[in-house]
C-alpha cells in the first residue's frame, strides 16, 4: 500500500533512527567478530597438523564458519547502509511537507490528504481568502502547495519500496545463511533494480514498466547524479543506451500497443530525458560517496558518432534509425550541459544544412505520429533530429545561448571537429533566418502534402522549436519554466542576441507575415510565423528595453531600468517588431501584460521616492512615465486589429482568453522591479503581492477592452477602445499606489491622475500611428 500524506507527517522517524544506531552497533561487533574468526580460529585451523576423516571435516567447519561471520557482516552492512539513506531522506521530506503544511496554514488553506498519495488544498470557511469580487484568487498558489506536497510523498513512497525491497534482498528470505545482495546504500540497490528491469526490455510487463518510470523519476534527477550516471553506464554505453530507448519506444507506440503501454513509454522517454541530462552534467554536487558522478565526457562525442549511424536492437530489423533519430527523443526532456549539447546541436544543423531530407528517407509512411522515438508527439514525430535538438535547447538556457552567440564549430560527418573550417553563414540566427532555409514535413501522415492545413502544421514544428531555442538563449530560463529566478540578469550576449533578432525580423518582416487565408493578395504567409509567440515572450522578458526605445530614453537611464545588460534597440526596429509579433495573441498578450508591469514599476518607485512631497505639478512628471507603456499598448492595438481584420488570422475571443494564460509576466516583473516581492521559496514558486493582483487585473480588463470594430477601421483607425483602456490601465498605475498610501492630498491625486490619462491616451495614439503608418508588413 503506497504511503499517503499522513502516513508521512505522522510516522515517528525517531523509532527508524534507533534501528539505524542498532544496526550500526551490529556492524562493528560483527566486525570484531569476523577479524576474530579470520584472524584467530581460522589461522589456528589452517596451521593446525590434523589428519584423518576429522581433519577435513574440522577444517571445513572452521572456513564455514568464519566465512558465516564475514557474510553476516555484509549483511548487517547492507541493512544498516539503506536504512540509514531512507532514515535521512524520509526525515528531510517529513520536515519539509509539515513546514508546507503550516505555510499553507498560515495562509488561511486546508490541506486534505486524498488516501491516495496526493493531496487537495482548500480554504478555510472562515477566512475568506477565495473571496475577492467573487473570483478565487488562491487557486493557483493553492494547486503549487498540492503539487509541491503530493511530489514529496511520493518520492517519500518510492524510498519505502525501494527499502522494503532492498532488505528482503539483502536478507535474501534465508533464515540460516547470510551473505546474499550487498549494497553500499540505497541507491546501489536502486540502480541494482533499474537496471534488472531494463535488461528485460519489450518483455517487461505494464507493472515493470510503471517500477522502472519511479526510479528513474524519483531518483534520475537527484542533484549527486549517483544514480542517473550508474543507471546508464549500467545500460553498457551510448550504444546500449539508444538500444534500449529505441526498443521501449517501437514497443510502446506500435499499432498493438496498449493505452497503457503508450503512457508508459511517454513517461520513460521523459524520466530517461532529464536522468540523461543530469548524468552528463559534469557540475553536480559532490555525493555522498565525496565524489562527482557523471558519465565522462567521451559519451558526447559517441553520441555523435553514433548520430550519422543506424541503430539495430534486434537482428533482421527492416528499417534501422539513425543515432540521431533516437537520442532526439531524450533530448527533448532535461537541461543539458553546453558542453555535451550544443556540440550536437552543431553537429546535427549542420548535417540538416548539408541534406535537409538526410533522416526523412527511413520515417514510417502512414502511422500516428506519436510511432517512432517521440512518443510524446509534440512538435513532430522525430523523424527529423533538427527539431528534437532545437526543443533540446529551449529546455537549456546555457547550451542554447552559446549556440547562438558563439562563433560555429564546423564538423565532420562522424561528429569530430573539422579544424581550420569555418562555416558559410556567420551565426546559427543568420542560418535560420534565411529564406531559403528548409524546413521539413516531420509527419509519419502519408497524405499529409494533399492536406494543406496539416502540411503548414507540420512546418511549423521546426520553427516553433527554434522559438524555444531563441527564447531560452535571450532569456536564461527554459521556455516552459513556470517559476523564473530573479537573480538571473540578462548578459552581455543575451542582450546582442535580441538585438539581432529585433533587427532581423524588423528589416525582414516577410519572415513572420501570418496570411494563411490568402485574402491580402501583396502578403504571403512567412516561413517563421510560428515562433511569434516565443518573440512576443522574448519582447515581455526585455520590456525595459523596448520601453527606452519608444522616446530615445538613454542607455544608462535611470528610470527606465533593464535586467541585466541593456539590448540597445533601435527605435524604428523596436516599434516595427512589436507590430509584426503582437498579431499573435499569445504574444499580445505577453507584451501587454509585461508593459503594464513594468509601467506600473516605474510609477511606483517614483510615487514612494517623492511620497508625501508630491504636488499638481508632478502631473507631468507621472505622465512622462506612462508614454512609453502607453505606445506599447497603441501599437498593440494597431496589430490586434491587423490580426483580426486584415489578415482574418485569430478573433477577439482568442486574444482575450491568451491574456489569462500569460499573467505571469505580471509576477515575474513586479517582482524584479520592485524588491516588494520575495524570492519565490523553491517547493511551490511565484508568491503575489497586491500590487501583482491588482496590475493583473487591469491587464486582463484592458485586453478585454482592447477590440477595435470595421466602422472605426473605415474611419481612420482611430481605436478609441484601446486608447481608453490605455488610459484606465496607466491610471491605475497611479490610484493603486494612492489606495496604498495615504497622506497625500485629494486635489494632487486627481492633477496626477488627469495627467496621465491624458499623456497615455496620447502616446497610445502615437504608438498606433507609427505601426500603422510602417505597418509591420
Amino acid at each position: 500500500m503506497a504511503i499517503t500524506y499522513n502516513d508521512l507527517i505522522q510516522v515517528d522517524l525517531g523509532r527508524l533512527g534507533t534501528a539505524v544506531s542498532d544496526w550500526k552497533k551490529a556492524v562493528t561487533n560483527l566486525k570484531q567478530l569476523e577479524a576474530d574468526a579470520r584472524d584467530g580460529l581460522k589461522k589456528k585451523s589452517d596451521r593446525a597438523r590434523w589428519e584423518g576423516m576429522n581433519a577435513g571435516v574440522t577444517r571445513e567447519f572452521v572456513n564455514k564458519t568464519a566465512k558465516e561471520f564475514a557474510d553476516l557482516r555484509t549483511e548487517a552492512n547492507s541493512v544498516f547502509q539503506v536504512l540509514d539513506d531512507a532514515h535521512r531522506e524520509l526525515e528531510a521530506l517529513q520536515k519539509s511537507v509539515r513546514s508546507l503544511t503550516n505555510e499553507a496554514k498560515d495562509k488561511g488553506y486546508t490541506v486534505q490528504d486524498n488516501r491516495d498519495g496526493t493531496v487537495s488544498v482548500g480554504v478555510q470557511p472562515t477566512t475568506g481568502a477565495d473571496a475577492k469580487d467573487g473570483k478565487d484568487d488562491t487557486k493557483q498558489d493553492r494547486q503549487r502547495y498540492a503539487d509541491s506536497i503530493t511530489k514529496k510523498v511520493a518520492r517519500a513512497d518510492d524510498i519505502n519500496a525501494s527499502t522494503k525491497l532492498a532488505l528482503r534482498r539483502a536478507h535474501g528470505n534465508d533464515p540460516y545463511n547470510a551473505g546474499h545482495a550487498k549494497y553500499g546504500s540505497l541507491n546501489d540497490a536502486q540502480v541494482e533494480r533499474a537496471l534488472e528491469l531494463a535488461k528485460r526490455r519489450e518483455d517487461m510487463t505494464d507493472r515493470e514498466l510503471a517500477e522502472l518510470n519511479r526510479l528513474l523519476r524519483h531518483n534520475g534527477r537527484e542533484k549527486d547524479g549517483e544514480f542517473a550516471a550508474e543507471f546508464f553506464e549500467g545500460l553498457g554505453g551510448p550504444r546500449q543506451t539508444l538500444e534500449f530507448y529505441a526498443a521501449m519506444s517501437i514497443d510502446g507506440t506500435g499499432e498493438d500497443a496498449s493505452k497503457t503501454r503508450l503512457a508508459g513509454v511517454q513517461d520513460l522517454q521523459r524520466y530517461m530525458g532529464h536522468a540523461l541530462a543530469n548524468a552528463t552534467d559534469p557540475y553536480t554536487p559532490q555525493s555522498l560517496r565525496g565524489h562527482r558522478q557523471h558519465l565522462p565526457t567521451w559519451w558526447g562525442a559517441e553520441f555523435r558518432k553514433l548520430g550519422t549511424q543506424e541503430i539495430e536492437w534486434e537482428r533482421g530489423l527492416w528499417s534501422k534509425p539513425y543515432g540521431y533519430q533516437v537520442l532526439g527523443g531524450l533530448l527533448r526532456y532535461g537541461n543539458y550541459d553546453p558542453a555535451f549539447l550544443t556540440p550536437i546541436a552543431e553537429h546535427v544543423t549542420q548535417l540538416h544544412q548539408d541534406d535537409p531530407h538526410r533522416f526523412m528517407a527511413n520515417k514510417p509512411a502512414g502511422g500516428d505520429d506519436r510511432y517512432g522515438f517521440n512518443p510524446s508527439g509534440k512538435l513532430g514525430t522525430g523523424n527529423d533530429p533538427l527539431n528534437s535538438v532545437l526543443e533540446a535547447l529551449g529546455h537549456s538556457p546555457e547550451a542554447a545561448e552559446q549556440f547562438f552567440t558563439q562563433k560555429p564549430t564546423v564538423y565532420n560527418e562522424d561528429g569530430t571537429v573539422k579544424s581550420g573550417e569555418k562555416t558559410d553563414f556567420k551565426s546559427y540566427l543568420d542560418l535560420f533566418t534565411k529564406k531559403d532555409f528548409e524546413w521539413t514535413i516531420d509527419t509519419n501522415s502519408q497524405h499529409v502534402l494533399a492536406d494543406e492545413e496539416a502540411t503548414e502544421k507540420a512546418l511549423g514544428f521546426g520553427p516553433n522549436a527554434l522559438g524555444h531555442a531563441l527564447e531560452a538563449a535571450a532569456t536564461g530560463h527554459p521556455y516552459d519554466s513556470s517559476t523564473v529566478d530573479p537573480s538571473v540578469k540578462h548578459s552581455e550576449a543575451q542582450a546582442k542576441l535580441v538585438h539581432d533578432i529585433v533587427e532581423k525580423f524588423a528589416k525582414n518582416p516577410d519572415l513572420l507575415t501570418h496570411n494563411m487565408n490568402g485574402d491580402l493578395e501583396e502578403e504571403k504567409t512567412g516561413p517563421l510565423y510560428a515562433l511569434r509567440d516565443s518573440l512576443g515572450n522574448i519582447s515581455a522578458d526585455y520590456i525595459g528595453d523596448f520601453q527606452r526605445s519608444m522616446y530615445l530614453e538613454s542607455s544608462d537611464s535611470k528610470t527606465f531600468q533593464v535586467n541585466g545588460a541593456a539590448a540597445e534597440l533601435e527605435y524604428g526596429n523596436a516599434q516595427k517588431f512589436l507590430g509584426l509579433v503582437g498579431q499573435d495573441p499569445d504574444a499580445y498578450s505577453a507584451i501587454t501584460s509585461a508593459q503594464q508591469a513594468y509601467t506600473a514599476n516605474v510609477v511606483q518607485e517614483f510615487l514612494k521616492a517623492e511620497g508625501r512631497d508630491l504636488t499638481a505639478e508632478d502631473g507631468a512628471r507621472v505622465g512622462d512615465l506612462v508614454a512609453p507603456g502607453a505606445a506599447i499598448a497603441g501599437i498593440m492595438s494597431n496589430s490586434r486589429a491587423d490580426s483580426i481584420y486584415d489578415y482574418h488570422t485569430a478573433e477577439n475571443k482568442e486574444f482575450n482568453e491568451a491574456a489569462a494564460d500569460n499573467a505571469k509576466w505580471v509576477n515575474r516583473i513586479v517582482g524584479v522591479g520592485t524588491g516588494a516581492i520575495p524570492a519565490p521559496f523553491s517547493a511551490v514558486g511565484e508568491p503575489v503581492n497586491w500590487l501583482a493582483e491588482d496590475v493583473t487585473e487591469s491587464v486582463l480588463k484592458s485586453i478585454n477592452k482592447d477590440t477595435t470594430d470595421k466602422a472605426e477601421l473605415s474611419a481612420g483607425k482611430e481605436y478609441s477602445e484601446g486608447r481608453k483602456a490605455a488610459a484606465e490601465a496607466s491610471a491605475a498605475a497611479v490610484t493603486t499606489y494612492f489606495a496604498h498610501h495615504g497622506g497625500i492630498d485629494v486635489k494632487t491625486e486627481e492633477a496626477i491622475e488627469r495627467a496621465v490619462r491624458t499623456q497615455a491616451g496620447v502616446s497610445h495614439s502615437d504608438g498606433a500611428q507609427w505601426n500603422s503608418s510602417g505597418d509591420g508588413t
